[in-house]
């Protein structure tokens, strides 16, 4: 067994309701004055009074920075860091999506320091130290709570990572109450999202080990045996609850054994189009699997079990194609675009996406198999 470095948020409450004392967790953490990173559709719904009730009973003070903006770009991440200091805020909640999630988290690092954003790009260029950081998702998807990456856009409209184990929050906090009102759309697209995290860390050629590994494989058998009861039955916090957590586990893996292609070639359909990152995910998965096949064989047939519970398979080759079927036809039964052409992408958009997308190799190192620009350009033409 070749070496391996574990690292994960170290506290973890999966609670239903645990939202209303994120104002005792965050005392615990020393913090006097915290700032509620969110968006302003989850303001609208009410899921942040009985937050800031819990503030309120816990005695402390709570600001609200309610402008976070999908695939967040960096002038809205340096707007909240301006808010969290105009605020004297000496704590962090992140509340919402993947994007709250991520601007929370650079929040948190920025407020208290002078780093650039732009300088501090890449992999372990942060330096703290940053302010507590409470992190309580309302999506079952991206698994940012888990995870050390926070994802922005440039003014170029490229996605760009900051990786560092800073970005770890202090606590995650997963209440399955908060997940009910997601319509059917977005819940299939995050779903998705989760399960190609769990997918991505099984097969990735770069610090694979035994503990990603397990976590990758519970985490998609919970997703693939929930998406299905969550998009048909909002109201099951029970399925909502075991979504939850297999974006949780397979946050947790991921964090640890990266993500590849299925990442790298839906970034550009995110920074140039505003393609929810669930949903990037979901248009080019499935090509992505069949490119990736002849070197991910062995490992998707590991993978088969957990999403065909019960199913045996007389050869791995069976295994692997089963597999692939068995996520083609789940992503096809979900409610949402299946081509990039009802994304509003051209044909003449490919050739760019496909050079886009060749920049990520942040991500494609870790694909199992090399990837190619004319490999991009296909896999785009595939599924326009």
């Amino acid at each position: 067994m070749s070496d391996f470095v574990f690292e994960t948020t170290p506290r973890i409450v999966c609670e239903a309701g645990a939202s209303a004392r994120l104002g005792e967790m965050a005392k615990a953490l020393g913090v006097k004055r915290a700032l509620i990173v969110t968006d302003a559709g989850l303001v609208k719904a009410g899921l942040l009074e009985p937050v800031r009730e819990g503030f309120r009973a816990a005695g402390l003070e709570c600001a609200l920075f309610s402008d976070v903006l999908a695939d967040p770009p960096e002038e809205s991440v340096m707007t909240a860091v301006q808010a969290a200091r105009a605020a004297g805020a000496d704590g962090v909640v992140g509340f919402g999506g993947g994007s709250s999630l991520d601007t929370a988290k650079l929040v948190a690092l920025l407020a208290g320091t002078e780093q650039a954003l732009p300088a501090i790009y890449g992999i372990g260029l942060a330096t703290g130290p940053r302010l507590p950081l409470i992190q309580v998702p309302t999506t079952a998807g991206t698994g940012s709570e888990v995870t050390p990456i926070a994802i922005v856009t440039t003014p170029s409209h490229e996605k760009k990572g900051v990786v560092s184990p800073l970005l770890y929050p202090d606590v995650a906090v997963l209440d399955a109450r908060l997940t009910l009102g997601l319509p059917p759309h977005v819940t299939a697209m995050t779903g998705i999202d989760a399960m190609v995290h769990a997918i991505e860390a099984y097969t990735t050629r770069h610090k694979k080990n035994p503990v990603s590994d397990s976590l990758a494989l519970k985490a998609l058998e919970l997703l693939a045996a929930n998406i299905r009861t969550v998009v048909a039955e909002p109201g099951n916090v029970a399925a909502r609850a075991a979504m939850l957590q297999g974006s949780l586990l397979a946050g947790m893996a991921f964090a640890n054994a990266p993500v590849g292609a299925v990442h790298a070639l839906a970034y550009p359909l995110g920074g140039h189009f505003h393609v929810p990152h669930g949903l990037s995910n979901a248009l080019v998965l499935v090509p992505v699997l069949e490119f990736n096949r002849p070197a991910a064989e062995a490992l998707y047939a590991e993978l088969a079990p957990a999403v065909l519970p019960g199913r045996r398979f007389a050869t791995p080759a069976e295994a692997a194609e089963a597999f692939i079927a068995a996520m083609r036809d789940l992503v096809a039964a979900m409610p949402m675009a299946q081509r990039l052409e009802q994304v509003g992408v051209t044909r003449d958009d490919l050739p760019m996406l496909a050079r886009d997308a060749m920049n990520v190799q942040r991500l494609l190192v870790n694909n199992p198999r090399e990837v190619t620009h004319d490999d991009a350009l296909a896999i785009y033409a595939q599924v326009f």
